[in-house]
C-alpha cells in the first residue's frame, strides 16, 4: 500500500481513524478507487498463509460499493497461494458486500466481521460458515 504512503495495517488504521464515510470515500477517489483497492488486495496476497488452508481451495468474491459504483475482486485462495481478479467469480464459495469505508475499516482490523454482519454493514452470500474460517487464512 506504499503507493498511497500506506505500507502497514497500522498506518492504513491511523489514517481512516475518526474519519467519517464521507471523508474516506473522498480520500479515496483522489487516489483513485480501483488503485486504492487493488493495493488492499495485493496487502491481502502477502498475507495470505497457504498451510493453513487445510488443502482446500475455494474463492471469495468482494463487492466493494464506492461512491462510483461497486468493484468487484475475486480472490482464489489454495495451497498454491493467492490470486487476485478484478470481475465477478463464476462460483464463489463467499461472496462479501461492503461499503468502501467500512471494507477499509474491516481491513485495518477497526471493524469486526461478526458484528458488521450482525448490524447489516456485510452482506454475506453463499457458504457463512467459510466466510468466518477464510479469515484465519490470513496472517494478521
Amino acid at each position: 500500500m506504499s503507493d498511497m504512503g500506506i505500507s502497514s495495517e497500522q498506518e492504513l488504521a491511523e489514517l481512516i481513524d475518526d474519519r467519517s464515510d464521507d471523508e474516506i470515500n473522498e480520500f479515496v477517489q483522489a487516489a483513485g478507487v480501483d488503485a486504492v483497492i487493488d493495493q488492499i488486495f495485493q496487502a491481502m496476497k502477502e498475507r495470505f498463509a497457504p498451510e493453513k488452508t487445510g488443502g482446500q481451495t475455494a474463492v471469495a468474491q468482494w463487492d466493494i460499493t464506492a461512491p462510483d459504483g461497486t468493484h468487484t475482486r475475486s480472490v482464489t485462495m489454495s495451497p498454491e497461494g493467492c490470486d487476485v481478479t478484478s470481475g465477478a467469480a463464476d462460483a464463489p464459495k463467499v461472496t462479501l458486500g461492503m461499503s468502501l469505508p467500512n471494507f477499509m475499516r474491516f481491513i485495518a482490523g477497526k471493524l469486526d466481521g461478526m458484528q458488521a454482519f450482525m448490524s447489516g454493514q456485510l452482506k454475506l452470500g453463499g457458504d457463512m460458515m467459510f466466510a468466518t474460517m477464510m479469515q484465519a487464512w490470513f496472517e494478521r
